[in-house]
């Protein structure tokens, strides 16, 4: 203690033997003292400061865990530095100035509501470390708690309000939580938004409906891409256009969307795309167009086999071949869509091991559509729209080899040629 620093009572002494009353080298001696004690504990936070933190700092940049360098990044030790000077104040204060002690009232009080600041100021340094240091592990992706730290940290600073109240008017802090409950319905007015956060987060977890790094699509509130950030309130969305779309967190359990991360999880991206046929180009198959496709490598085998098949059938039904619809015939458009699935089949890019249909759909005023129903083995956006691409640019360039031909509506050069 201070108090047993010879120093003030040496002040007083040498007042005292020059003639200063009694009553003014006791004031002087109790203000010697609070200088000194400022004196010392400002010396000490400096230190700390520019001594233990250095230290820290160089401790934590030689280790190779990354738990230190979160706690030292996020300020930890800086805030914790801070509750040393008002905790010393408030140790040593009540032993200097004992002559003023209305001033030593207000200062302390002071004090203390520093010191409860700073111990909140830590605690939230710390909280923000845990989220850093949690972030580093595999589990923070399936298991956000971004939401729960928020929710410790309301709860840290409504405790930090009530004592702060406390000290103010002098009143216990139990008394003061005995009267939250008429302000209860404020309290969850204010608070709305992360109560339901709180709710909408513990479903969302607990169901594993989204994690950071899902791509999400939800159109009511045009979100269009990854999750880069889930919280108590609100999931932080980033748009392919590089837009940031906030979503409150509670939306996701209210309303609908889309999380591709099934597909991303399967090991295939679906290609569902059509190309129309223009129904005036589809025929039965004559022999000069057999022998045409037979010189199609993937298809000869099939032609043949498929060939021999429907000869068997017409002889032994005794089928009039002069009338091309007796009997059983190949058609163009039947034998292009066994083409396709073919080519299909020796694609590398495609996953062989799950859905793959070349389909014909119900003919409309577009023609007949011919639809590719399979799924890519690359996932990433701009290689599997290459791979959807090459496909499609070979299924058009193959369709005139099967003399079908492609639908379109007529342009202007079709309207020349007509005319010349």
């Amino acid at each position: 203690m201070l108090s047993q620093i010879n120093i003030g009572e040496r002040v007083k002494e040498w007042l005292l033997g020059i003639g200063v009353s009694d009553d003014l080298t006791s004031v002087m001696r109790d203000v010697t003292d609070f200088l000194i004690m400022l004196i010392v504990i400002t010396v000490i936070y400096y230190i700390i400061r520019y001594g233990v933190l250095k230290v820290i700092r160089r401790i934590t940049h030689r280790t190779s865990s990354t738990w230190d360098d979160a706690l030292y990044n996020n300020k930890v030790f800086h805030k914790g530095a801070l509750i040393v000077p008002p905790m010393l104040f408030n140790m040593l204060a009540p032993y200097t100035l004992t002559e003023f002690p209305t001033f030593m009232y207000w200062i302390m009080l002071l004090n203390r509501i520093v010191l409860v600041w700073s111990v909140i100021a830590s605690i939230n340094r710390f909280l923000d470390a845990l989220y850093d240091i949690y972030q580093g592990y595999e589990v923070s992706k399936s298991r956000p708690v971004k939401g729960y730290l928020q929710v410790l940290k309301i709860i840290m600073y409504l405790i930090g309000i009530i004592i702060f109240i406390s000290l103010l008017f002098d009143k216990s802090p139990i008394y003061l939580l005995g009267g939250l409950g008429a302000f209860s319905a404020v309290l969850l007015l204010i608070f709305k938004d992360s109560i339901l956060g709180l709710v909408a987060g513990v479903q969302i977890s607990a169901n594993d409906m989204v994690r950071q790094g899902d791509w999400i699509v939800m159109p009511k509130a045009g979100a269009d891409g990854d999750v880069i950030e889930i919280s108590l309130t609100t999931v932080k969305v980033q748009n392919w256009d590089k837009s940031i779309t906030m979503i409150p967190t509670y939306s996701l359990v209210s309303d609908s969307f889309a999380n591709w991360r099934g597909m991303e999880e399967s090991g295939g991206r679906r290609i569902k795309r059509s190309v129309n046929i223009d129904m005036n180009s589809v025929k039965f198959c004559t022999q000069e167009m057999l022998e045409k496709f037979r010189k199609i490598d993937i298809i000869k085998n099939y032609i043949d086999e498929k060939q021999k098949e429907l000869t068997e059938h017409n002889i032994r039904e005794n089928i009039d071949d002069s009338i091309l619809v007796n009997g059983r015939r190949q058609t163009n458009i039947g034998v292009f869509r066994i083409y396709l699935s073919e080519y299909l089949k020796r694609n590398e890019n495609i996953n062989q091991d799950m859905t793959m249909l070349v389909r014909q759909l119900q003919p409309g005023e577009s023609g007949i559509p011919i639809e590719i129903y399979v799924f890519s083995k690359i996932q990433a956006w701009s290689s599997y729209e290459d791979v959807q691409s090459d496909i499609f640019d070979h299924v058009l360039a193959s369709v005139p080899e099967f003399e079908l031909r492609v639908f379109q509506n007529p342009t202007g050069i079709d309207f020349q040629k007509v005319l010349s």
